[in-house]
């Protein structure tokens, strides 16, 4: 990567602040793993952690020093000094500069009301304590960041006093000063306001911003913060942290950079936002958003007719930003509330005509009512479509089938099942086994085509969703399934539902695997499919 030089520092918490969130917890290598996925991505600064806290982020610095970071320097974090000990005998001021961190980030009290009332000390105690502490990091050669914790809060109950501790970090050596709104519950005027002060009030500080989400603002606090003029952002990947979480790194960076205009990462490492997104996801073992903004899979997806065939027209009428700049793709959600313009995509690869999309239209309609759902389906959209067509055939066809599943004893059950397939003009008559009625319905269906298209053999299956539809009729209600396949790079989901979870597993696979032989039969003609 190119060496770059940005208008905003990006400061990366998720391994410090981001691992404070419930149900969040990163094990030494789970943060060496994201630590380079940062650094890979085009971060400025990477917190580790607070060395001087526990046990584990001690170790992470250790092993972080062998971590070749082309792009980003890590950061320590930890307190001032306490009140009424000296720098030199402070345990985590000492702990900072034994973990070797180049940059050390303290934060100190800026709200009157935390001194007196949390600290339980003066306010000369705390503006000591602020500067020897970052004049003791500065003396050590360490880059310091001060976070004023309660900045926000500090600022409407005493300005002069939060200026005053602004005041005492910077001139005592301190780099950027941090305005954190830590309790999450601050408005992005109040944020605007406070900071154009603080630009005034100390011209020569580079300002920088620290918010939660309590309030759901703290993407826009932040925003407004930069617009201001704070040039140092911090925030957590998908927005991971304590209580209602951080600013999420995942909208900030391109807010900045698309809305306000202002460097932050190279144009193609924005590019990588979903990747990073769902790679800390899959890391932190919780589900991505899917509807999150810009990286989702949901944030450029239309499912109204209205909006769809606008987006068709003209992609910019329902879109914010080209999806494209920052690594994601518009779609078209086939349902019941769509119009004929929803199928536009498809129809363009299929080549299907103005009657096939209509009927398509009505046989969505009228399976949406009995419970079946094309939205994360494509693959049987695409299918749809062809089979409208007068000409349209079929490669294969389930003339019918028989399954049984039972337990041998308590450590053992079986599944079995038996299928007659129509392949072509001939009939197979296959059997298999498998682990569940499913499995086995999967194997004969497999072996049933095996012969004629030997290319399902490269066909994996990735996941199997099921889900109850109505669920007031218990056992008897109808079953959505959503199978996903995949094609050496090729994925695609097809859907069925039915009040039997085996049919409608079938008409899943069945859909499937046609799909296959009509994407590989495409792909070896240069033909063009659904």
């Amino acid at each position: 990567m190119k060496m770059h030089t940005p208008e905003v520092e990006v400061y990366d918490t998720t391994l410090r602040d981001g691992s404070q969130g419930e149900g969040i917890s990163f094990s030494c290598d789970d943060k060496l793993k994201i630590a380079a996925k940062l650094d890979e991505f085009g971060v400025h600064v990477i917190e580790g952690g607070w060395p001087g806290s526990n046990p584990k982020d001690a170790q992470f610095f250790a092993r972080a020093r062998e971590l070749p970071l082309r792009n980003a320097k890590l950061a320590a974090f930890g307190s001032t000094r306490r009140p009424g000990v000296g720098v030199e005998d402070d345990g985590q001021l000492e702990a900072l500069l034994k973990c070797g961190a180049p940059l050390c980030t303290i934060f100190g009290k800026s709200s009157r009301l935390h001194v007196s009332q949390v600290l339980r000390t003066t306010a000369a105690e705390n503006l000591a304590m602020i500067a020897q502490s970052v004049a003791f990091l500065h003396a050590a050669g360490r880059e310091v960041t001060f976070d004023a914790e309660h900045f926000f809060d500090g600022f409407t109950e005493d300005q002069d006093f939060s200026l005053a501790v602004l005041a005492a970090a910077f001139g005592a050596g301190a780099n950027t000063l941090v305005l954190c709104d830590t309790n999450g519950g601050s408005l992005p005027w109040t944020v605007r306001d406070a900071v154009l002060r603080v630009r005034k009030e100390l011209p020569q500080a580079r300002i920088g911003v620290h918010t939660h989400n309590d309030s759901d603002c703290a993407v826009s606090n932040a925003l407004a913060a930069v617009a201001a003029g704070a040039r140092h952002v911090q925030g957590t990947v998908n927005g991971y942290g304590e209580r209602c979480g951080n600013a999420n790194l995942c909208s900030l960076i391109p807010g900045i950079q698309l809305k306000l205009g202002l460097n932050c990462v190279p144009a193609e490492q924005l590019k990588r936002l979903p990747e990073l997104g769902r790679f800390v996801a899959e890391i932190a073992n919780v589900p991505f958003v899917e509807a999150a903004p810009y990286v989702g899979r949901s944030a450029f997806a239309h499912k109204g007719g209205v909006h769809a065939a606008a987006v068709w027209r003209l992609p910019g009428s329902y879109q914010h930003v080209d999806p494209a700049l920052v690594g994601n793709e518009s779609r078209v959600l086939v349902s019941e509330l769509a119009g004929r313009a929803s199928l536009l995509g498809m129809a363009k690869e299929s080549e299907a005509t103005e009657y096939q999309r209509g009927k398509a239209l009505s046989c969505i309609k009228e399976a949406e009512a009995r419970g079946l759902s094309f939205e994360a389906a494509e693959a049987s959209v695409a299918l749809l479509l062809r089979r409208q067509a007068i000409e349209y055939r079929p490669p294969f066809r389930v003339l019918d089938y028989r399954l049984s599943a039972g337990r041998i004893d308590d450590e053992q059950s079986y599944a079995e099942a038996t299928a007659r397939v129509q392949v072509g003009e001939r009939e197979q008559h296959v059997a298999a086994e498998g682990v569940g009625p499913v499995h086995a319905l999967d194997m004969a269906l497999r072996k049933a085509l095996a012969q004629e298209f030997p290319e399902l053999a490269h066909v994996a299956l990735c996941d199997y969703k099921v889900r109850i539809v109505d669920g007031q009729r218990a056992t008897a209600a109808i079953t959505r399934v959503l199978v996903e396949f995949s094609m050496r790079s090729r994925k695609w989901t097809t859907v069925g539902a039915s009040a039997n979870i085996l049919e409608a597993s079938l008409a899943a696979l069945v859909d499937g695997y046609e799909y296959a032989v009509l994407a590989d039969v495409a792909a070896s003609t240069g033909a063009s499919h659904g």
